[in-house]
Parts: C-alpha cells; structure tokens; sequence
C-alpha cells in the first residue's frame, strides 16, 4: 500500500502535466492568417524552410522594375533560401586582400520556387561568377557599405540570373554583409 500511493500520484502528475500541455499547446499555435483574397495562411513555412506571402500583390511597385505586374497575376512570392553564404575574394594588386561574405535570397513567383531546388548548382555558380566579375572590376566589392555599390551588386546579379530564370525571378535580397580583411 505503501508504494501504491506514490505511483498513484505520480500518475496523476504525468497526465495532468500531459493534459495541460496539450491545452497550452492549442493556445499558443499560430492560427491561420487569413487576407482579404481568402488565402490561408499568409506568412507559414513550406518544407525547405523558406517563408511564403500568399495573395502579395505588387501592381507598380517602383523598385521591381514593371515585373510586380507578373508576380501579381500568379498570385504569390516567395523566397528561395541559398543553403550557405557567398564568399568573394578581393583582389587587390594580384593578391586576395579581403573576403566579402554575402548572404542572400531570392524573392521569386511561387510557380517555379520547386524547380530552383534542382538548379541550386547553377544558380551558385551564376551569381559566384557575378560577384567574382563585380570583385575583379573595381570598386563594388571594396566599399561595399556604399549605396551605389549595394545597389549594383543586386541588380547585377539578378540580371545575369534572369539570363538561366527568364520567368518568375523578382529580385534579389542581400539579408547580410561582412568583409574580412586578410
């Protein structure tokens, strides 16, 4: 009898610890945004870890260049995540002086975030030849908390990206920028 009592309460600890987790758990997950289209869930996550806008829409939206129009008309952006930083050497007099670390993402038509997935390669490939080039250039790299020099890394690479993604890519998001003198 003795260690009936014991077991007992502690098995009354175990579920209502249990029942209280579940009813927390109920109370603090995020209920489904809904926006004025009827898109479910506005902010949620897909499976490789990237946000999705359902129902965004950009009609004249001034830095995009005309290309909200499209993003409009197939309803929704969303933002391809490279797996790992861009890391740029800067050459300065035939020798790597600094290294410019870049993080970046892409902020494309929801129709085609899947394929991006198959063309990771190609698409790190395309923007380190970019940012190889801008580097090996000139000034893009070396001051690159100048505004000019943000602007020309962004437009840039999403230009040359364009040229392997004609359809769906709407910009480039530079989310983070370091550089490591050597």
């Amino acid at each position: 009898m003795k260690q009936l009592i014991p077991a007992l309460i502690a098995g009354i600890f175990i579920l209502a610890g249990g029942a209280g987790g579940f009813f927390v758990k109920d109370m603090m997950s995020p209920k489904p945004a809904v926006s004025d289209e009827g898109h479910g869930d506005a902010g949620s996550e897909d499976g490789h870890g990237e946000k999705k806008e359902a129902g965004k829409k950009e009609k004249g939206h001034g830095g995009g260049g005309g290309q909200g129009d499209d993003a409009a008309k197939s309803g929704s952006l969303t933002y391809y995540k490279f797996s790992r930083e861009f890391v740029v050497p800067v050459i300065s007099n035939k020798r790597v002086d600094s290294l410019v670390i870049l993080n970046l993402n892409l902020e494309v038509d929801s129709a085609i975030a899947d394929s991006l997935y198959q063309m990771d390669p190609k698409l790190r490939d395309n923007i380190m030849t970019t940012l190889v080039s801008l580097s090996n250039e000139g000034e893009a790299m070396v001051s690159i908390t100048d505004p000019a020099n943000y602007e020309l890394i962004r437009a840039t690479v999403l230009e040359n990206l364009k040229l392997l993604v004609p359809e769906g890519l709407e910009n480039v998001l530079i989310l983070d920028m370091a550089k490591q003198h050597i």
